[in-house]
């Protein structure tokens, strides 16, 4: 079967799959195109917290153990105002629309590879993945190694996450940590002086965390070298509901994320974040995706840079999916398009880059599927 991955991609890019929406549509979507391919697909269902039905598709063809899979997502990020982000343009060599680059262009650029080979031309089997909920935390993906019968009966050997990365293999990236922390005072008009404002109860919390942006960026311990920048990232965002200046702040939150990195003393980093906001009686709650790290120069790694020419495989700042398949499958990140571009007003993909993909993907099915 011959998939025009322009053309697959824009119909994808037409189908609006924002992340607190339903990924129904494009899933059946997606299913017909898989099925028509010659993949007999399973679907792995939930409904969300918000009462949303979310689909994950699990797509194999061939038999046997081993093999390759190729992995996505169909949610993207909102689309945003000042453009219209679900109707795909061609302009100047680039596509155009809300998730071109993150990551509809990617998947079809691994749906139009795989769909070029037969039973018959896989000695290992072939297996490509559709997550949901991976803009919301990894969900679909931390659901499906669990849940879906077709990866726990036999995970393939080698997992290409197919996020943007300008086709240069990437072998390990960040994780991270977000911590929320809650002050609570009483709202009431400042000139009857009974109000008690969460802000100031706060503060002396913040003052504690900008004191640790030096000691987070300049001891070594919390760092690793192999990241551009080494760093972990530290930040902190605050709201207190626009609180008029008339009146005490009846709720301050403060959100903050720490950026994982093996080796880097992450743990003890969130720790000293947590461990602060729990002495000042402070409302506290956190969470925290792993980092990825595969071998730099691994089989993987190897056959990634035979079938893009590249001297190497790197490493990046952002986090995909990986983290949750690397204790399953020897995993690596490829896949066409720029980060940088992807959620943005305007968000775009070069098509020169979207065919390429397609070859490269095909050569990693020949050299790892067809030998």
């Amino acid at each position: 079967m011959n998939i025009d991955v322009v053309e697959l991609a824009s119909e994808l890019i037409a189908m609006p799959s924002e992340t607190p929406t339903s990924n129904r549509p494009i899933s059946d979507f997606l299913r017909g195109v898989l099925e028509e391919s010659g993949f007999t697909v399973e679907e792995v269902t939930y409904i969300d917290p918000s009462g949303e039905e979310k689909v994950s598709l699990v797509a194999k063809k061939g038999t046997g153990p081993g093999g390759l899979g190729l992995f996505s997502h169909s949610d993207t990020v909102p689309g945003d105002i000042g453009w219209d982000p679900f109707t795909p343009a061609l302009e100047n060599g680039k596509l155009v629309g809300r998730g071109a680059a993150d990551m509809k262009g990617p998947l079809a650029a691994s749906i139009a590879a795989a769909s070029r080979f037969n039973d018959n031309d896989l000695k290992q089997p072939l297996v490509v993945v559709v997550t949901a909920d991976e803009e919301g935390g990894h969900i679909g993906a931390h659901d499906i190694v669990i849940r879906s019968q077709t990866l726990t009966s036999g995970w393939p050997q080698y997992c290409i996450v197919c996020e943007p990365t300008e086709l240069q293999p990437v072998y390990a990236h960040k994780g991270g940590a977000g911590i929320t922390v809650t002050a609570r005072g009483i709202a009431a008009h400042t000139s009857t002086d009974r109000g008690e404002s969460a802000n100031f109860k706060i503060a002396p919390f913040l003052a504690e965390m900008a004191d640790l942006v030096p000691v987070f960026r300049s001891e070594q311990r919390f760092q690793n070298p192999l990241f551009d920048p080494p760093t972990n990232g530290f930040n902190m965002v605050i709201s207190d509901g626009d609180t008029a200046t008339n009146v005490s702040a009846a709720r301050t939150v403060v959100r903050l994320s720490i950026r994982a990195m093996p080796d880097a003393c992450f743990e003890e980093a969130v720790q000293m974040v947590v461990r602060r906001a729990e002495a000042h009686g402070l409302e506290v709650e956190h969470w925290s995706i792993s980092p990825f790290f595969a071998s730099a120069d691994g089989p993987l790694a190897q056959a990634a840079c035979r079938a893009t020419g590249a001297p190497e495989a790197v490493t990046v700042p952002y986090g995909t999916e990986a983290e949750c398949y690397q204790n399953y499958a020897d995993a690596l990140v490829l896949g066409p398009g720029n980060i940088a571009q992807a959620h943005t007003v305007g968000e775009w993909i070069a098509i020169e880059q979207l065919h390429e993909a397609v070859e490269v993907y095909t050569r990693l099915i020949e050299d790892l599927c067809g030998s």
